[in-house]
């Protein structure tokens, strides 16, 4: 047979398979022992767990509404008559919970995994029609705050219109139609793979989540497992790109930047940004992600050292996919001494006066526990490189030191008490609750002060844990200004729990659970959980405390205050010089043409964040692309012009203000 004949009737044959394939599924069920798991961990969390919570009717709702809000997040495969069914259940999983019953959970999960198989069945039939891109129609991509689909036939229109507006993408981004075709028959056959691989651990893992988050944001249970994927993580040195992922809806999410690491050095990723392609090196072919596994993307971006990875990137989950960035960034090992503090120099005018600013940027609260529990008395850390650093400014003869804790996620805690003695003499720095009220003040006992001169803390609303306890520290003893934004509000501390242990002779792996034991409280009695740290000077922010700090998870732990600590304050003035240097500060921004454009760009991103629809016709489809487009390529005009760095530039002047009036 010739050969071109037989590749036509191979190409004709598979697009029959496509056209004509039924997705099936297999109906999952618990094991034996999953009940005893249930109990043990629904045991944990009320016994041992920060938040005191009972086992009611109120938990038992809490708890229903998180486990169909996992599965179905957009509202993209329910349907109203299922959630009407699944409601008997509401108001008893408090007594599933004590007698481990999993029936109605299960049931929950295969009637989620039949409607995916519905709308894998509807999109594989779909795909072989064509779109009319004339008409006038528009697609909404998040669909959490209307109410569930009425019927099948409802839902087939929203996937056909999710489903159109994912050609359009393609097709703007110039791919042809076999192409388009090609990619997305390989993104829901990715869909269909990870439903395959669903496992009954799978549903069990989602279900105690649904219990977990019923408490905080910070307690979650690990599947066997997810226990061993984690415990590989944390013992091998793996090379990637420095980044913490996970999954939102069908996208991969980055929710942090490794300090030190090569995304961070590179300054091309940032937190909430979303991966939707990965190509191996500077030519591999972009391999669509959108719907896959975590750990598959995870293990897709992780390489030898050395070599590099692409990245396809939106920055919100609402861009066009058309626009996607590409991004390539050289794989390596993330270490310490990469994430360590590093100094600088600013040099300003401030009234008629020159000025030299000392600039230590603290990426994290790090240290060497190895080096230290081997006795090795120099062993690095936070507190011993910003004394070198500080030593070595003040020779320079700096009029101040800013410390920059912008994106520092925090780390040990005994760094961040360490640190604040560097600045102050002795004294407490924290306070920390544990789940029976006891109360323990963690001090600075060193006597000795590295710096006593003018000092500034700039932070944002990536700033947390050990940042605020620091930043919180510096403002209760009045040493320094804290400038910036809110920061996160994460002020509560975490446990590991190895469930095997509550099973010495078990056959089955039990995996783990982490759960919140404590909360962390300023000395002046308030606790930076949920409210984080309120700067003493605010500055303009990208984003709201309800869109990226503690106060956006549902269930987060609230503020409160307990008992203050006695405690010299450093500055008795400071408050009131704060509303002097306020002052000049609008008075100065007001005329600086840099800071104005800045909160001007501030502003029209966030007006853009508001939820969109997208425009299903070609060619309005096409100008809303070129209008983004043009208005993207001015801001990166004006951006490669200006790389000044405005926030620290006006933290400098701000403590140029701050030196002249303590002078006076």
């Amino acid at each position: 047979m010739n050969k071109r004949i037989l590749i036509l009737l191979l190409l004709l044959l598979s697009h029959f398979v496509f056209a004509n394939k039924k997705i099936e599924f297999k109906k999952l069920s618990p094991e034996p022992q999953h009940p005893r798991v249930v109990q043990l961990v629904s045991h944990l969390l009320l016994k041992n767990h920060y938040k005191v919570m009972q086992l009611d009717d109120s938990l038992s709702e809490t708890v229903y509404n998180n486990y169909i809000k996992m599965l179905d997040r957009n509202k993209s495969y329910f349907i109203k008559s299922d959630i009407d069914e699944f409601n008997q259940y509401k108001d008893n999983f408090d007594q599933y919970l004590l007698r481990g019953e999993l029936k109605p959970v299960f049931n929950i999960y295969n009637r989620f995994q039949e409607r995916l198989v519905q709308r894998l069945n509807f999109v594989f039939d779909r795909l072989e029609k064509p779109f009319d891109f004339t008409k006038d129609e528009y697609y909404r991509p998040y669909r959490d705050s209307l109410d569930w689909a009425k019927s099948s036939d409802e839902l087939d229109e929203i996937w056909r219109k999710r489903l159109k507006n994912e050609v359009l993408s393609l097709k703007l981004s110039g791919k042809k139609d076999d192409k388009i075709k090609e990619i997305l028959h390989k993104r829901y056959t990715n869909f269909e793979r990870r439903l395959s691989q669903t496992q009954s651990e799978d549903v069990i893992q989602v279900y105690l989540n649904a219990l977990s988050e019923a408490f905080d944001p910070h307690t979650s249970y690990f599947s066997p497992k997810a226990k061993d994927d984690f415990n590989i993580r944390m013992r091998q040195s793996l090379e990637g790109i420095g980044a913490r992922l996970t999954t939102e809806d069908e996208y991969t999410k980055v929710i942090e930047i490794i300090a030190g690491g090569p995304a961070d050095k590179s300054g091309l990723l940032k937190p909430n940004d979303y991966i939707v392609g990965v190509g191996q090196g500077t030519k591999g072919e972009l391999v669509d992600v959108i719907g896959w596994r975590i750990d598959d993307v995870v293990q897709l971006i992780r390489g030898k050292k050395g070599t590099k990875v692409r990245l396809q990137i939106l920055h919100k989950a609402t861009d066009m996919l058309a626009d996607a960035e590409v991004i390539t960034i050289t794989r390596d090992k993330v270490k310490l001494e990469d994430s360590a503090a590093k100094s600088d120099t600013l040099h300003i005018k401030s009234g008629d006066r020159e000025m030299t600013m000392g600039v230590i940027k603290i990426p994290a609260f790090y240290m060497d526990y190895d080096a230290l529990r081997k006795g090795d008395r120099n062993y690095k850390s936070t507190t011993h490189d910003v004394l070198r650093l500080l030593n070595k400014l003040k020779e320079q003869k700096v009029d101040g030191i800013i410390l920059d804790l912008r994106n520092d996620g925090g780390g040990f805690l005994s760094e961040a008490i360490s640190l604040t003695g560097l600045f102050i003499p002795q004294g407490p720095v924290v306070q920390v609750r544990d789940t029976d009220g006891r109360v323990k003040v963690e001090e600075d006992t060193d006597p000795g002060v590295a710096y006593d001169g003018p000092l500034v803390v700039l932070v944002n609303q990536f700033s947390a844990s050990a940042s605020e306890i620091f930043a919180a520290a510096i403002q209760d003893y009045k040493r320094g200004l804290i400038i910036g934004t809110q920061t996160y509000g994460k002020g509560t501390v975490q446990n590991m729990a190895d469930l095997n242990r509550y099973f010495p002779n078990a056959r089955h792996k039990y995996g783990q659970i982490k759960l919140t034991i404590a909360k962390f409280y300023r000395i002046s009695g308030g606790s930076t959980q949920h409210r984080g740290v309120i700067p003493d000077i605010s500055l303009p922010s990208r984003f709201t405390q309800k869109e990226v700090g503690e106060s956006s998870n549902k269930n987060a732990l609230r503020w409160d205050q307990i008992n203050p600590v006695p405690h010299d304050v450093e500055d008795p003035a400071l408050p009131e010089e704060a509303l002097q240097l306020k002052h000049n500060h609008h008075i100065r921004m007001s005329q600086n043409a840099d800071y104005i454009a800045y909160r001007k760009e501030i502003e029209e991103e966030k007006k853009l964040d508001h939820e969109r629809v997208f425009s299903l016709n070609l060619k309005k489809r096409k100008a809303e692309r070129d209008a983004a487009r043009d208005d993207k390529n001015k801001k990166t005009d004006k951006k490669s012009k200006k790389k000044k760095d405005i926030e620290l530039d006006e933290t400098a002047h701000i403590l140029g203000d701050f030196i002249r009036i303590e002078n006076k």
